[in-house]
């Protein structure tokens, strides 16, 4: 799950976060673009204490310095941001680096440069979140990715209970969620019955 105050009906990354938790979220990412960089030091102390407590993995978005800074797990870069090779460098081998990809030419230079994931979408039409998001790609360009790379693939973009059984069938190893559980009555709820999808279309009970 990842986190968005914006579209979270008031609340905080942190209830967001320990609500997505109790529902089943097994990886938390912090993305913020507009908080202060004190906020966000702040807000990732508390995500890093929640998610150790509940033995969560911990992502930040984009800030290197800061996923440095707060322990957290790893860093999600994407194609504008650092290149993932000199993150690597940055954060060392015992970090989780994740990297956006769009193509199978990103995808490639990301797995050759260091990173343990990708993100790979949007794969449906991201409603209200990202506005440089870009154009659905659709599962058919998912599957030539996930035929030519050899990292796991997190599904991202559009995605919802509705959808996310055909993203496993189309080999998503993971999916990462934002307004489908984020902007929910019931954040807990959301996430528990899309991880129930997931689990059933792994046959993992």
């Amino acid at each position: 799950m990842i986190t968005d105050e914006q579209l979270g009906r008031g609340r905080t990354h942190l209830e967001l976060a320990r609500e997505a938790i109790a529902g089943g979220a097994e990886v938390i990412q912090l993305r913020d673009k507009t908080a202060s960089g004190k906020k966000l030091y702040e807000v990732g102390r508390e995500l890093r204490r929640l998610t150790q407590e509940k033995k969560v993995t911990f992502i930040i978005n984009d800030r290197v310095d800061l996923a440095m800074l707060v322990e957290a797990d790893g860093v999600h870069v994407g194609q504008t941001d650092l290149p993932s090779r000199a993150v690597r460098r940055l954060i060392g081998p015992g970090k989780i680096l994740g990297v956006s990809a769009a193509s199978v030419s990103e995808a490639l230079q990301a797995e050759a440069d260091g990173a343990d994931y990708l993100g790979v979408g949007p794969i449906f039409e991201a409603r209200g979140t990202k506005s440089d998001a870009g154009n659905p790609l659709g599962l058919e360009i998912f599957q030539h990715i996930r035929n030519k790379c050899h990292l796991p693939l997190v599904a991202i973009g559009g995605i919802n209970r509705e959808n996310v059984a055909c993203v496993i069938q189309s080999g998503a190893d993971a999916v990462a969620i934002i307004s489908a559980i984020i902007s929910a009555e019931n954040v807990s709820e959301s996430a528990r019955q899309i991880k129930s999808i997931i689990l059933k279309e792994k046959n993992i009970k």
